[in-house]
């Protein structure tokens, strides 16, 4: 999925303004400013459209986690540099305190049927032999089940 989109869909799912967005985001370290978050919102054929970067998204994603669960112990984590679908789905499972039974109701919501076996193969370590990516789809879906779940 194209980061851009996930960070939209986020933000219409929990009804996060712009203000909302940058200060999360600087939770992490982040340097994103108000501007420059409005070209991230822009359609993909404007010409002051920027596209949002895993590093950025990173950043939003694990302030997220801070402003729903409180500043863990300890140094504060680098952002990473590059994100896969996988690791977007456990940021957002873990910033919403999620159960693998209420990831699978949200998942019913968007209309997919996953196992509990099927989901934890997602938050697996990459070189885990039962390791399975996530697919646009199923991240798509769990987005969607989300802002129904919401609604």
């Amino acid at each position: 999925m194209i980061n851009n989109d996930i960070l939209r869909r986020i933000r219409n799912t929990f009804a996060l303004t712009d203000e909302q967005i940058v200060a999360v985001s600087a939770l992490s370290g982040s340097d994103i400013t108000e501007e420059k978050l409005s070209c991230f919102f822009k359609e993909k054929d404007d010409a002051a459209y920027i596209q949002l970067t895993d590093e950025a998204l990173a950043s939003f994603l694990n302030g997220f986690i801070t402003e729903k669960r409180g500043p863990s112990d300890g140094p504060v984590r680098a952002n990473e540099q590059q994100l896969s679908n996988n690791m977007i789905f456990n940021k957002l499972k873990i910033a919403l305190a999620l159960k693998a039974d209420e990831v699978i109701t949200i998942l019913e919501l968007a209309e997919v049927g996953l196992g509990k076996y099927e989901l934890s193969a997602f938050f697996r370590n990459v070189n885990h032999k039962h390791y399975r990516e996530c697919s646009d789809d199923v991240l798509s879906a769990f987005l969607k089940g989300l802002q129904l779940q919401a609604s």
